[in-house]
C-alpha cells in the first residue's frame, strides 16, 4: 500500500492511500494523539486524513468529504463544539457522523457534544479496540442508511418508469404500483428501525454519561459530608463544655490579669460566646441539606435492572427538578420561571425507574427551553404586563387503571404539523446545535414499549404545550 505522508506537526493533510473500509478525518492539535489514532486506524484498514484545527477541518471536509470525523474538543481557534455546529449547519456535510474525543472525566463535554449533533465519543487515553469498534459501528450505520436511501431513490425511479411503460394497461399498472408500494413501505420501515437503533445508541450514551456523573458526584460528596455531620454533634458538645468551663473561670476569677482582659476585648468575647453555637447549628443545617441533595441525586441516577421495581413517581420527579433547578433561576433581567406542582395521591408504581426519570428530564427540560425562547423573544417584556409569569405545571393523578403525569408550560406552543412529528427520530423544532431530535423519540419508546403506556402532546401556537404520560397501573401491579 502506497503511503503519501507529510510531517504530523505540519498543518497539512496526512493521507494513507487505498483504504477500502472508508475515509476518516482526525481533527486534533496534539501530534501525539494524532499519531496514536493514525496508527490504530491505518492498521485497521482505513484511509486517514488529519487536520490540526477547526477551520482547517471544515476546509478539508468540504473539499473531500470523509465518511466519519473524529473531533477533539479543546483546540486553538474555534473549539470542537463550534466546529461540530458548523458541520451540522452545512447541508453538504451535515450527514457526516462526528465522534468527539474527550478526557475520561469530561462527562459534561460528552453530553454537550451529543446535543450538538455528534453520534458518539471516545475517551482519552485511547483504547485500540474501543476506537476501532466505535468507528466501525457508526461507519456501518451510515453505510446502511445510504444504501437504504439509494434503494428508495432507485425504487422511486422504477415507479416512474413503470408508470410510463404501463400507462396503457391499468390492471398491470395497479399491480405493479401495489408491489412497488409494498417494497417502498418495507424499506421505509427498515429505515425507521435503523434510525430508532441509532437514536437509542446515542441516547444510551447520554443517559450513561449523565448517570455516571451524577452517581459519582453523589458518592464522592456523601462520604465527607457524613464525616462532617458525625463530628458536628461531638464538636457541639465540646464547645458547650468549653463555654461552661470559661463561665466557671469568670465566676471564680471576676478580675483576671490585664493581658487576659485585653484579649477578651480584642476577640469580642461576648459576641463569640453568643455566635459560636449559632454557627454550629447553621453548619448542621447545611450538612443536612447536602445529604438531602445527594440522596436525590442517587434517586435520579439509580441503574435499572432487567425487571421493573416499585418506585415513588414523585421522588423521581423531585430528583429531576433538583438537577434542573439552576435553569429555573432568573438570568439578569429575565423573569423567574415559576414551578407549580399539583401532586395527587399515587401508589408505588412498578417501572424502570432510571428510564422513567429520563423521560421526566426530557419533558421538563423541553418546557424550560420553550419558555427561555419565549422570554428571549420578549413575550414577558415589562411593557406587555402579562397576567401570568412563565410557568411550568406538573400534575399527577390516578385516572381509572392508569397513573397520569402531565407536564405543561405557557410558552409559545407547537404547530399541529410539528405535533404530528414530535416523536419521530431526529425531528426537532430547535435551531441547529440546540437539539438532536432524540429526547422525545426515546421518551416515547420508554413509555410505550417499556411500560405499555402512552405519551401524547396537546398544543396550539401561542397557547403553550402539555405532554401527558399514562402508564397502565393494573398491568404493572399484576407484573409485580
Amino acid at each position: 500500500m502506497e503511503i503519501l505522508r507529510k510531517s504530523i506537526d505540519a498543518k497539512e493533510l496526512v493521507t494513507v492511500d487505498t483504504a477500502p473500509k472508508g475515509t476518516i478525518l482526525i481533527v486534533d492539535d496534539s501530534p501525539t494523539n494524532v499519531r496514536v489514532l493514525f496508527n490504530f486506524l491505518r492498521d485497521a484498514g482505513f484511509k486517514v486524513l488529519v487536520a490540526q484545527d477547526g477551520e482547517s477541518a471544515l476546509q478539508r471536509a468540504e473539499y473531500a468529504p470523509p465518511d466519519i470525523i473524529l473531533l477533539d474538543v479543546m483546540m486553538p481557534g474555534i473549539d470542537g463544539f463550534e466546529t461540530c455546529q458548523r458541520l451540522k449547519a452545512n447541508p453538504v456535510l451535515c450527514d457526516i457522523p462526528v465522534i468527539f474525543m474527550t478526557a475520561l472525566a469530561d462527562a459534561v463535554d460528552r453530553v454537550k457534544g451529543l446535543r450538538l449533533g455528534a453520534v458518539d465519543y471516545i475517551t482519552k487515553p485511547f483504547l485500540h479496540e474501543e476506537v476501532v469498534a466505535r468507528v466501525n459501528t457508526h461507519l456501518n450505520l451510515r453505510n446502511l442508511t445510504k444504501q437504504l436511501q439509494e434503494q428508495a431513490e432507485a425504487l422511486e425511479q422504477r415507479v416512474e418508469a413503470r408508470t410510463f411503460e404501463l400507462s396503457q394497461s391499468n390492471d398491470l399498472l395497479r399491480q405493479s404500483e401495489a408491489q412497488l408500494r409494498t417494497q417502498t413501505q418495507q424499506l421505509e420501515e427498515s429505515l425507521r428501525k435503523l434510525q430508532q437503533t441509532q437514536a437509542q445508541l446515542v441516547q444510551t450514551e447520554k443517559i450513561s454519561s449523565l448517570g455516571q456523573l451524577v452517581a459519582g458526584i453523589a458518592h464522592e460528596v456523601n462520604n465527607p459530608v457524613n464525616f462532617i455531620a458525625g463530628n458536628l454533634s461531638i464538636a457541639n458538645g465540646y464547645v458547650q463544655d468549653l463555654l461552661e468551663l470559661l463561665a466557671l473561670y469568670q465566676q471564680h476569677l471576676p478580675t483576671p490579669p490585664q493581658d487576659i482582659c485585653s484579649k477578651i476585648r480584642e476577640i469580642d468575647w461576648e459576641f463569640v460566646q453568643a455566635d459560636l453555637p449559632k454557627m454550629l447549628v447553621s453548619m448542621k443545617v447545611g450538612t443536612d441539606r447536602i445529604r438531602e441533595i445527594t440522596s436525590s441525586l442517587r434517586t435520579f441516577s439509580r441503574m435499572d435492572t432487567t425487571q421493573k421495581q416499585l418506585a415513588n413517581i414523585h421522588e423521581g420527579i423531585e430528583s429531576t427538578l433538583l438537577i434542573l433547578q439552576h435553569r429555573l433561576q432568573p438570568k439578569s433581567s429575565a423573569p423567574t420561571i415559576e414551578l407549580v406542582k399539583k401532586y395527587g395521591n399515587l401508589p408505588l408504581v412498578a417501572c424502570y425507574c432510571g428510564q422513567l426519570n429520563q423521560v421526566f428530564m426530557n419533558l421538563i427540560a423541553n418546557a424550560i427551553d420553550a419558555l427561555e425562547e419565549a422570554i428571549a423573544q420578549g413575550q414577558w417584556a415589562p411593557e406587555k404586563q402579562n397576567d401570568t409569569p412563565p410557568t411550568i405545571t406538573i400534575q399527577t393523578a390516578v385516572e381509572g387503571d392508569r397513573v397520569v403525569v402531565r407536564v405543561s408550560d405557557n410558552g409559545p406552543g407547537i404547530s399541529q404539523e410539528d405535533c404530528q412529528k414530535l416523536f419521530d427520530p431526529f425531528f426537532t423544532t430547535k435551531p441547529v446545535g440546540k437539539g438532536t431530535g432524540l429526547g422525545l423519540s426515546v421518551s416515547h419508546q420508554i413509555v410505550v414499549e417499556k411500560h405499555g403506556g402512552t405519551l401524547s402532546c396537546i398544543s396550539r401556537p401561542h397557547s403553550g404545550a402539555e405532554f401527558t404520560i399514562k402508564i397502565p397501573l393494573l398491568e404493572l401491579e399484576t407484573e409485580t
